[in-house]
C-alpha cells in the first residue's frame, strides 16, 4: 500500500508542475539565459529542446541539466541560416511553448560596424527568428494554446552607444510582438517579449568585458542581473500565470527603463 500511495504522490507532484505535459523550444538555449531558462522549464515538467550552433556546446549543456522531471534534448541549428531554421523548426515537431532568445550581437559604434557584424544581426535575430515562429505558429494555433517569449533587450527602447544595429533587431522583435499577438491571440496563443538589463553571460562578457558591470551601477538596483533573473520573467510569461497577458513587453532591467 506504501509503494501505491508514493506512486499516486508521486503523479499528483507531477501533475502540479506548471509546465507538466509541455513541449517548449528554447533556441540559443547552451548557455546564459536560454540554458537557465532551460533548467527552469524542466524543474517544472516541460519536455525541453535547446538549440544553438554548436555540437560541443550542445553536449556540455545538456550534462549540465538536470535529469527531471522534464526532460531535455539538443538540435544543432544556426538561425542566420534559413535551411537550418527549416531543419530545426521540421526536427523540433509541434510545440506548445516558443522561447525566441538566440541572438547575434558583435559590439560596434556605428561608423565601425561592419557589413557581416550588421548582416549577421539582422538574419539571426531578426531573419531567423520570424520563420522560425511562422513556421512552429501553425501548429500551436490549430490546437488553440501556446506561448512565445521573444528575448528582446532594454536598448531596443533606449540609447545605448556600440548597440545600434543590436538594439535595431530587437526593437523589431517588439514589433512582432505587439502583431503576433494580435494574430495569434484570438486562437489563443499569447505572444510577449522580455526586455533585459546587462546580465552576466558568457557570450556578454565576451563583447563587452568590463563595460556590462559599468552599466549595472547605473541602474537604480545598481547592479548587474544574473542569467536566473531573467530566466525567471521567461518561467512566468511560458506558464498559467500569465494567462492574460499578451502583446506586452516586459522590462526587466533593474530600473534602466524607469530613468
Amino acid at each position: 500500500m506504501t509503494d501505491k500511495n508514493d506512486e499516486l504522490a508521486s503523479h499528483q507532484d507531477e501533475a502540479r508542475r506548471e509546465l507538466h505535459g509541455q513541449v517548449a523550444l528554447i533556441t540559443g538555449g547552451t548557455s546564459g539565459i536560454g540554458l537557465e531558462a532551460a533548467r527552469l522549464f524542466i524543474r517544472e515538467g516541460a519536455t525541453v529542446i535547446i538549440s544553438g550552433r554548436s555540437a560541443e556546446r550542445g553536449a556540455k549543456a545538456l550534462a549540465h541539466l538536470p535529469d527531471g522531471p522534464g526532460s531535455v534534448r539538443f538540435i544543432a541549428a544556426d538561425l542566420a541560416d534559413l535551411d537550418s531554421v527549416r531543419v530545426l523548426a521540421e526536427q523540433a515537431g509541434p510545440v506548445d511553448i516558443l522561447v525566441n532568445n538566440a541572438s547575434a550581437f558583435p559590439v560596434a559604434s556605428t561608423v565601425e560596424q561592419s557589413i557581416t557584424g550588421f548582416q549577421q544581426m539582422f538574419d539571426t535575430n531578426v531573419r531567423g527568428t520570424y520563420f522560425l515562429t511562422a513556421s512552429l505558429a501553425p501548429a500551436m494555433l490549430g490546437q488553440g494554446r501556446g506561448s512565445i517569449i521573444n528575448v528582446s533587450t532594454m536598448a531596443a527602447s533606449m540609447g545605448v552607444p556600440g548597440a545600434s544595429g543590436y538594439s535595431a533587431t530587437k526593437a523589431a522583435l517588439n514589433s512582432f510582438t505587439r502583431t503576433w499577438a494580435a494574430e495569434f491571440s484570438p486562437s489563443g496563443v499569447r505572444v510577449n517579449s522580455i526586455a533585459p538589463g546587462p546580465t552576466i553571460t558568457e557570450g556578454v562578457l565576451v563583447e563587452w568585458g568590463d563595460g556590462v558591470a559599468e552599466l549595472g551601477k547605473n541602474l537604480p538596483l545598481g547592479r548587474t542581473a544574473q542569467p536566473v533573473e531573467i530566466a525567471e520573467v521567461i518561467l512566468f510569461l511560458a506558464s498559467p500565470r500569465s494567462s492574460y497577458v499578451t502583446g506586452a513587453t516586459l522590462a526587466v532591467d533593474g530600473g534602466a527603463t524607469a530613468i
